[in-house]
């Protein structure tokens, strides 16, 4: 197994039994007590209260249909500020963990995505169903990331996005060109609005995504 799935694997466990450890109900938790106040010391009380809220929204929706989990996930991040890397972090492009992304309660487009495709992991939707989309903004003219969710492989994709919040197939988001997805299983070109072609090497290329599963590990 190459280098980068041994990381993922490991990030998804430590999602299962860590960020995402069960109580004596096998109820997931978004974040271990350790974590939480570690966090919460580190972001302040207002950050605690994000993060219980957090937990409430994976606590409310566990059960219910997948379209539901979308239209609630996608709410509960885009209420927070998007605020560009350079002025946020002090960096020109940063990808913050979804502890990081809560603590703060701002980010950029990458941190919205990434808080909702980890968030509905672990609302149990499949790793095959959600990929990270990399896509050309034409209103804005600047590279974009959304979330992109496949019902089966040869659905027309939804977008979870930060600057439309309503949920549309890729096919009414004429706004947007895709470029490339990935997720834990791989790097792909886009294709038209579908997933389109892997990428020899997968996500090693991906240098920001495998420091980002190395942060969250670290949470």
């Amino acid at each position: 197994m190459a280098s980068w799935a041994r990381l993922f694997t490991a990030v998804v466990l430590g999602l299962v039994a860590g960020l995402l450890s069960a109580d004596i109900e096998n109820t997931p938790q978004v974040m271990t007590q350790a974590q939480l106040a570690k966090a919460t010391q580190k972001y302040g009380m207002l950050a605690e209260r994000r993060f219980h809220a957090w937990q409430t929204l994976v606590d409310e929706n566990l059960h219910k249909p997948e379209a539901q989990k979308l239209e609630a996930v996608n709410d509960f991040f885009n209420q927070a500020q998007f605020v560009d890397d350079i002025l946020h972090w002090k960096q020109k492009d940063y990808w913050a963990t979804p502890v990081e992304f809560l603590g703060t309660d701002a980010g950029d487009c990458e941190d919205f995505a990434i808080a909702k495709y980890f968030t509905l992991k672990a609302l149990g939707i499949a790793e095959h169903k959600l990929y990270l989309t990399y896509v050309k903004a034409i209103r804005l003219k600047q590279a974009h990331m959304v979330l992109t969710y496949f019902e089966t492989p040869k659905s027309i994709p939804l977008v979870l996005d930060n600057i439309n919040k309503r949920i549309l197939p890729a096919t009414q988001r004429n706004d947007l060109v895709p470029v490339y997805s990935f997720n834990g299983d791989g790097l792909w070109l886009a294709k038209q609005r579908g997933k389109g072609k892997e990428v020899s090497g997968g996500t090693q290329k991906l240098t920001k995504w495998n420091n980002l599963l190395q942060k969250i590990r670290n949470d």
